[in-house]
């Protein structure tokens, strides 16, 4: 219960932090250009708390629903003062002169633009002052070898330390693992640092079949890992793994012959074998044990034995700290970096070489931040960096009511030399909630159905 409530808090506050830098940015740059602000909201729904400024001209409110927010702009409603409506509000010279559609079209792209932007110089920042914080990362050091497979082949060997990636410095096994997933089908180089000397080796890995950004690439198509023990931290009662006498504390060696060496072999090879009996290898204590055990099938027919995992790494983590300077080009960097992923994976999605099935909704946002806060701060704030990224990239998107969709409106009346019509811009308008909120209750059934 006490979890749950943590997440849900650290759920509210990635969101209220993330969602009002991004609005922040309409809103100090609609200021700055001379744009009359109306009402500056974090969250939808009903109002918790509201004031208003010192000027007296903009209401701040903070609504119930935390799962977004806007910035009101006089004249920024396509059905607001239309010339000849009986209903339109009368204007004054000074409103008229600072209501949104009366402005330059420059400026009203400079204020579409500034809540990806804002998003953006948050992630930098942040990046920047988790280089600072420092973290704990795995090394990139290589622990075992699979027989037969292309690691092999190219004479790469346990204990070889990965240096670089195509000519980018790798820090970490998460770093070597996310610039390996970048790599797949082309000319792949690592450096490695092999007992004081340097070798390099040169390999392409092909297209699988699988989506790429869900295998653990460096193991399935590469064949290296993490020197990594298995274990079994909890068993569910009367759960497959319970009736087959598994036992916490147990460590995983083998299954069905398969040395076991990280958690997603595990759990894809249980996956696949709903209903049929596997023999797991494991050690208790001392001894080592033969035990047969059957996965149940889930709703989607994968196999479940009813476990929670736990990986014990060979080697220590290591902490990175950064100084001022490389923190600063950290930030840079790793924005960058994030962004290429990012829109790599809008790609793969569009081109269906990544099922839509992997979309996240707020269950999953819930879940990564509460994790992440579980770590300690410097992983939350990594976090809030990433989605920062993210937030930015998907408004970007030129889909009618988000901000891309402006940018993209605003682009044709640059062309036409005239806006569109306010019919066809409401007609585009429901069109793109209509997307919105299917993606959202996609999401939101894909979160519902990873938690059953």
């Amino acid at each position: 219960m006490m979890e749950t409530i943590q997440t849900t808090l650290y759920f509210i506050a990635a969101i209220v932090i993330l969602i009002g830098f991004h609005e922040y940015g309409h809103f100090i740059v609609a200021r700055k250009l001379g744009f009359k602000v109306e009402k500056f909201s974090i969250g939808f729904g009903p109002t918790l708390l509201s004031w208003q400024g010192k000027d007296g001209e903009v209401e701040y409110v903070i609504a119930a629903i935390p799962l977004g927010g806007f910035v009101k702009m006089l004249g920024e409603n396509p059905y607001e003062q239309v010339e000849g409506d009986e209903d339109s509000v009368v204007l004054s010279e000074e409103d008229k002169k600072r209501a949104f559609n009366r402005q330059p079209v420059w400026k009203r792209a400079a204020v579409a633009f500034a809540g990806p932007a804002f998003n953006f110089i948050f992630a930098i920042f942040s990046f920047m002052l988790a280089g600072l914080m420092g973290h704990e990362v795995m090394p990139s050091t290589v622990g075992t070898v699979a027989p037969q497979s292309v690691a092999e082949q190219k004479g790469i060997l346990p204990y070889d330390h990965i240096v670089a990636l195509n000519g980018k410095d790798v820090d970490s096994w998460q770093m070597f693992e996310e610039y390996l997933k970048l790599s797949v089908g082309q000319t792949t180089v690592l450096d490695i640092n092999r007992d004081g000397q340097g070798v390099q080796i040169s390999f392409k890995l092909a297209e699988p079949e699988k989506d790429v950004f869900l295998l653990d690439v460096a193991d399935s198509l590469l064949g290296v890992a993490l020197g990594m023990d298995v274990l079994i931290d909890s068993v569910v009662p009367d759960s497959p793994a319970d009736k087959g006498l598994l036992q916490a504390g147990d460590q995983v060696v083998a299954i069905d012959g398969t040395a076991i060496k990280n958690i997603y072999t595990l759990i894809e090879y249980v996956g696949a074998h709903a209903g049929k009996a596997i023999s797991f290898q494991v050690q208790r204590g001392g001894s080592q044990l033969q035990l047969q055990i059957t996965p149940k099938s889930n709703e989607a027919g994968r196999g479940l034995i009813g476990v929670r995992l736990r990986a014990e790494p060979w080697e220590d983590k290591v902490l990175h700290r950064k100084g001022i300077v490389e923190s600063a080009i950290y930030g840079f960097s790793r924005t960058w970096e994030v962004s290429v992923m990012t829109l790599d994976m809008f790609k793969r999605m569009l081109t269906s070489s990544i099922s839509a099935d992997n979309l996240g909704g707020p269950i999953a946002i819930a879940q990564m931040a509460g994790s992440t806060a579980s770590h300690g701060l410097v992983y939350f704030v990594m976090f809030l960096a990433f989605f920062s990224v993210n937030l930015a990239i998907l408004n970007l998107l030129p889909v009618p009511v988000l901000d891309g969709g402006m940018l993209m409106f605003l682009a044709l009346e640059q062309l036409r030399g005239k806006p569109l019509s306010v019919d066809m811009q409401m007609r585009f308008q429901m069109v793109g909630m209509m997307l919105i909120l299917s993606l959202m209750v996609f999401a939101f059934y894909n979160d519902i159905m990873r938690l059953f």
